[in-house]
């Protein structure tokens, strides 16, 4: 059986930790969220939205993630998290998301526009998601060599 150049290869990933974190563009009254999901086994980044903090950009995540068919959610206990999960498939666990905590760390190391207290901010929306999207696809695929 021959794939089609645009076919995909998606993993079935059985366990995920999603988790929000916070920026901000101009000043910190312009709050910009990065909403984003793991695999809870590997560490590895399965899909992010860079959103305000609104139930629609956890409904978007969750829709990049039903390629992978995830058994289980691990969050924190924001309410969009409690509204948009199924309960059979969602634990509350502090427990379950110390792996995409450690990542917002390295990600507020590495980009200090993500930083709580910094005088890096972007000025725009737009560079500010660029800024940050392509910092977590470098993270996510591997530097090029």
């Amino acid at each position: 059986m021959e794939s089609s150049p645009t076919s995909a290869i998606v993993v079935k990933v059985e366990e995920a930790e999603m988790d929000e974190m916070w920026s901000f563009v101009q000043s910190k009254k312009q709050q910009r969220w990065l909403w984003h999901a793991i695999d809870h086994r590997t560490g590895a980044v399965l899909a992010d939205v860079l959103a305000p903090h609104e139930d629609a950009a956890p409904k978007e995540l969750r829709q990049l993630l039903a390629p992978f068919a995830i058994k289980r959610f691990y969050t924190d206990s924001w309410g969009a998290y409690l509204r948009l999960l199924e309960s059979q498939k969602h634990t509350v666990d502090k427990a379950n998301t110390q792996r995409i905590e450690r990542k917002h760390l390295t990600f507020r190391t590495q980009i200090k526009r993500l930083a709580r207290k910094t005088i890096c901010f972007s000025q725009s929306t737009w560079l500010h998601d660029v800024v940050i999207g392509l910092f977590i696809n470098r993270y996510k695929f591997g530097r090029a060599v």
